[in-house]
């Protein structure tokens, strides 16, 4: 039996803060966010996109009754929604028209583990370095060059260096740090299946797709 799929309820009060503290996050990058919700058995997945990385953010929280749930809703409906509550049982917000992105999800499985990915501190150190790159190379714009259009040239040109060989773009690494995901000492790994790459944490999980459509499901997908 599920729980009537507009409430959930947190398996305990830590899942609620930092399912709570990923939708601040998101919202930090886009006021008008949305999230897609995927619910089944005692787990809850969230979607979202920072637009400033382009990628594909994921979070998972641990449910206390079984539930069945496939919903876009506002990430700062949730975010309220989840606060009102104490962290207990919460009201899922009314349903919004979602992105495009939140039609086209990752696989549900055939992941396989790509050797290669440097350890934390290296990948935390490569983001340094990009920043400080940007920063250097903005500095040394002449003025009449100083524009938005280059930044965003220069800017992309950084983020689209791939890691260690590995072909994950330094922008999802980015994206891991400014979400929370990629702490220090934290285990990761990078996974691939159907034309996404996954950089997956204990705290969360970055994906991007490396091409087309092909291998992708529009419907609900659990990842493994």
């Amino acid at each position: 039996m599920t729980v009537p799929v507009r409430s959930l309820h947190f398996a305990d009060a830590r899942e609620a803060e930092d399912l709570a503290a990923f939708l601040a996050r998101l919202i930090h990058y886009d006021r008008a966010a949305a999230v897609r919700l995927q619910a089944w058995a005692g787990a809850l997945a969230v979607f979202g996109r920072p637009p400033s990385f382009e990628v594909l953010a994921i979070r998972t929280a641990r449910l206390g009754d079984p539930a069945e749930l496939d919903a876009t809703v506002s990430a700062g409906e949730l975010l309220e929604c989840i606060g009102a509550e104490d962290g207990a049982e919460f009201t899922v917000p009314a349903a919004v028209t979602g992105p495009p992105w939140a039609g086209v999800l990752p696989p549900r499985g055939g992941w396989r583990e790509i050797s290669g990915l440097p350890e934390v501190n290296t990948m935390r150190g490569a983001v340094a370095a990009a920043v400080a790159e940007f920063r250097t190379r903005d500095e040394q714009l002449p003025a009449e060059r100083r524009t938005r259009a280059e930044r965003d040239r220069i800017g992309r040109e950084i983020w689209a260096r791939t890691v260690a060989g590995t072909g994950l773009p330094l922008r999802a690494v980015h994206a891991a740090q400014s979400l929370g995901f990629l702490r220090p000492g934290v285990p990761v790994a990078l996974l691939s299946a159907g034309g996404w790459l996954r950089l997956r944490t204990p705290f969360g999980s970055i994906a991007v797709r490396t091409s087309g459509i092909g291998g992708l499901s529009v419907t609900p997908t659990r990842l493994g």
